[in-house]
């Protein structure tokens, strides 16, 4: 029994970026372009899933047979997960960004 479902909705970007372990940059371009761009492309990527399923959830509402239910509640997930996702991170930077405005120096 089969129960993948395909979407059309790729992966949040990011994930499958390779780690690097002691690369250093050599300009500053590279310094600008690393964290700023992950973070940009994740929230695309999520505020692309929450569209997604808002229109899944309006095709269901007007009973369209062509979308499922099942493919509906799985984008709703996938989508309040990424939320979350970036909610936490959001919060972790802000306490990162606290944390070294209290430091004394």
């Amino acid at each position: 029994m089969d129960l993948r479902i395909n979407t059309s909705i790729p992966p949040l970007s990011g994930t499958d970026l390779p780690r690097r372990v002691a690369a250093t940059p050599t300009s500053t371009r590279e310094l600008d372009g690393g964290f700023t761009q992950a973070l940009k492309g994740a929230l695309q990527s999520v505020s692309a899933a929450q569209e997604h399923s808002g229109r899944l959830q309006r095709e269901v509402q007007l009973e369209n047979p062509a979308v499922s239910l099942e493919e509906t509640m799985v984008a709703i997930q996938k989508a309040q997960i990424g939320f979350q996702a970036s909610l936490h991170v959001r919060n972790r930077l802000v306490q990162a960004y606290t944390d070294v405005m209290n430091m004394q120096v």
